[in-house]
């Protein structure tokens, strides 16, 4: 049986690996703090739409305690803590190890294939609203939960070990899609979470009034085409207009939830501003796009946080 390490047992390394133990999968999850100690003393509490309430026995550790190696690892730690998962990495792959680094942020295969460059990682991104709803317990929210991962062109990995990656996946209950075109798809991820995130933290909603006519869908669709211009510029090969695209998504999702940005901009903690606002507005100036939609929600969030 193939051993999984979950890299960040938060709302989306939680909800992995929540599914994962469910179907009977070989589980071990990285966390710390009280997180760590309710999972090791009760084990992983999911509350999920699509599977109920469940408390999974899943092998839970520190970085530092975690020893042997993993088959595949699933990178779900913010994309500001990429720097602290290198040591984790070099020492639990192996020769065969696959890493999928699931983050919200655009190029993170590459900028972790950088400093584990003896490891395979490919790149993946999730459609999900999943959060940390107590110690040990994780919310997963909706019918929505995609999982796409894929290789980059240069990449050599064994013919049909990704499909049976997104076999096991997908007898978890987890939608899971093997890209063939992993850089685009990550950046169709990227600008659909940066509008969605900026959007609700601008106005200070949940994901419903992003779902009707008005101010708030105003301003995703407005984030939405900017970000798809950077897209074009950089030669993103769309299969369908990316509008279109993220508002289908929008409207999937439950009303009631929130991205994780914005409830840790809320919270006063450190959140992924740069990487989904920041980060998005530099690039765009560096192609010459015009980007009103997005100069206007930094504008006010940077105010509000001076405050």
């Amino acid at each position: 049986m193939e051993k999984y390490l979950i890299v960040g047992t938060g709302g989306v390394g939680g909800s992995i690996a929540g599914f994962l133990a469910l179907a009977g999968k070989d589980v071990t999850c990285i966390a710390r703090g009280k997180h760590l100690e309710a999972i090791q003393r009760e084990g992983l509490h999911l509350k999920s739409d699509l599977k109920g309430d469940h408390f999974l026995n899943v092998q839970a550790c520190t970085a530092e305690e975690y020893e042997g190696k993993a088959d595949i690892i699933f990178v779900c730690v913010k994309g500001y803590s990429l720097d602290s998962v290198k040591d984790l990495l070099a020492k639990a792959s192996g020769q065969d190890t696959l890493v999928v680094p699931i983050l919200n942020v655009y190029g993170t295969g590459p900028r972790i294939g950088q400093l584990v460059p003896r490891v395979t990682v490919l790149d993946g991104c999730i459609y999900i609203v999943g959060f940390v709803s107590g110690p040990g317990e994780i919310t997963q929210m909706g019918q929505v939960f995609r999982l796409v991962f894929g290789a980059h062109p240069h990449q050599q990995v064994v013919p049909g070990r990704l499909e049976t990656i997104a076999s096991a996946l997908r007898e978890a209950g987890i939608k899971a899609d093997i890209s063939d075109d992993i850089n685009r798809d990550t950046f169709i991820k990227w600008s659909f979470i940066s509008a969605m995130a900026c959007t609700g933290a601008c106005h200070n909603v949940s994901m419903g009034p992003l779902q009707h006519p008005g101010e708030e869908r105003d301003t995703f669709i407005g984030l939405s085409r900017e970000s798809t211009e950077i897209g074009r510029r950089m030669g993103i090969a769309y299969t369908e207009d990316p509008v279109v695209y993220n508002l289908k998504v929008i409207d999937k999702l439950d009303p009631e939830s929130t991205a994780s940005m914005q409830k840790d901009i809320a919270k006063g903690h450190e959140s992924e501003i740069q990487g989904l606002l920041f980060d998005m507005i530099a690039l765009g100036e560096r192609l010459g796009v015009d980007m009103p939609t997005y100069r206007k929600v930094a504008e006010k969030l940077r105010n509000e946080m001076m405050k």
